[in-house]
């Protein structure tokens, strides 16, 4: 079981040089300032991932958005499971909001797929400024 991850993890890596696209340590990095920001401020998938992997990794915004997607569930759960152990979750409205997510999200990745690189990119950003906006100024 490890020597078949080790391998997955070796050509996943050697798949990322052989594109031209950034070696090991920009993924690793990009990860780690997603994780700071994750159990920092509950955010990390979308908001840091996706402009990051497309400005130092050379992502196209699809599959940015896909990657992040992917990447977001264990450090969800990490994240999740330190502040579960802190005391800090309201279960209940963690369980509505995953229902409403689980119902959602499949309506947002078909439309994504729909969309073209610059309305994804405009929309991501529009998202972005609402929520600046938003924190700025309650």
């Amino acid at each position: 079981m490890r020597a078949d991850l080790s391998r997955h993890v070796h050509d996943a890596v050697s798949e990322v040089a052989a594109e031209g696209r950034a070696g090991p340590w920009v993924p690793i990095g990009i990860g780690l300032v997603a994780g700071i920001a994750s159990g920092l401020l509950g955010v990390g998938g979308g908001i840091v991932m996706v402009p990051l992997l497309a400005t130092f990794a050379g992502f196209a915004q699809h599959r940015a958005h896909a990657t992040s997607l992917a990447a977001i569930v264990p450090i969800a759960a990490v994240g999740a499971t330190a502040f579960a152990i802190a005391g800090e979750i309201d279960y209940p409205i963690a369980g509505l909001l995953a229902l409403g997510s689980l119902m959602g999200a499949p309506l947002g990745a078909r439309f994504m797929a729909r969309s073209s690189e610059g309305v994804l990119t405009t929309m991501f950003g529009i998202l972005m400024i609402g929520v600046a906006i938003q924190l700025l100024w309650p």
